[in-house]
This record gives structure tokens, C-alpha cells and sequence, in this order.
């Protein structure tokens, strides 16, 4: 079971020297999107990932992949395949904070998401003063539904986000 929150983060905001905290390079893409099935290659893992419906909690079951297999299973895909780095920055209480900086159709677009052991202690949780907007209970912001996005509609999901 997942159990976390989303943010979205201004540029403007993003902690110092993040490339100094650990993170990892990764692209996803979906085979479907509801229930979503979706493969990810991280660094040189690759992974197959089903995650049932919700959105602060949901269901989230993972199995590994050869790369063999998840070259055959890109082929089977729709939409937009997702790149972001991934930095995890220690937060208080024992989390970690997983930023996303996306790349490629999405360049600009920062989430930042926690994840916790329990639904009280998500409840709970206050989130650091460099984190914008929650977006846990928006669809708009899952990466299965940025998936889905019209290439020509990305520019007007982004605009508002870059506080130009």
C-alpha cells in the first residue's frame, strides 16, 4: 500500500545544491493507465509497476523487469514516456522528501512527493515552507495522467507553474 502527498514546487524554491543529495534517473511509461500498469527504468533498473485506484492511498505493487523486457513492453505503450531525476532530500521525523524534476515535454515542472508508514500520519504531516500547492487529490498531476496530455496542451499545463 502507498500512502503519500504531492506538492508542486516553484523553480524558485527548489533547496540548494540539490545535485549534492542522492537521486536517480528515471523514465516511465504506461501500458494503461486505469488501473495503471506502468514499466519504469531506473538508472539501470526496470521495473513493472501496478497500482490500483486512489490518491492519497493506493494500492502499488512492483516486479522486476530485464531490460530485454522492458524494451519489448516500451513498444506496447501510449502517450507520453515520462523522464524526471528523482532527488531524495531527508526531511524530519524520518522521511524522505522524493523530488521530481521533470525533463523533455515536462521541463519545468517540479513535484515533490512524501510518502508515510500510516493515512494519520500523512493527515498530520506539515510540509516544509518551500513546498507550493498540494496536488495529492488532483488527477492532473499523477504521471499517468501526464501521460495522457496532448503534446500542444503541456505549455499551458506549465505556464502557470513557472511564475514568470
Amino acid at each position: 500500500m502507498e500512502i503519500e502527498r504531492k506538492f508542486l514546487i516553484d523553480k524558485k524554491n527548489l533547496p540548494d545544491n540539490t545535485e549534492s543529495y542522492p537521486h536517480n534517473e528515471l523514465e516511465q511509461a504506461y501500458i494503461i493507465t486505469e488501473p495503471v500498469l506502468r514499466i519504469r527504468k531506473k538508472d539501470d533498473a526496470y521495473i513493472l509497476t501496478y497500482k490500483g485506484a486512489g490518491f492519497m492511498k493506493r494500492e502499488e505493487v512492483e516486479f522486476p523487469l530485464t531490460k530485454e523486457a522492458y524494451t519489448k513492453l516500451l513498444t506496447k505503450t501510449e502517450g507520453n514516456i515520462i523522464t524526471k531525476t528523482r532527488y531524495k532530500i531527508p526531511e524530519k521525523g524520518g522521511l524522505t522528501i522524493e523530488l521530481d524534476c521533470f525533463h523533455g515535454l515536462f521541463e519545468g515542472l517540479f513535484i515533490a512527493e512524501v510518502e508515510f508508514t500510516s493515512e494519520k500520519a500523512a493527515l498530520t504531516y506539515t510540509p516544509p515552507i518551500w513546498f507550493g500547492k498540494e496536488v495529492t487529490n488532483e488527477s492532473t498531476f499523477h504521471n499517468s495522467t501526464l501521460s495522457k496530455m496532448h503534446p500542444e496542451d503541456i505549455p499551458s499545463l506549465l505556464k502557470p507553474l513557472q511564475g514568470d
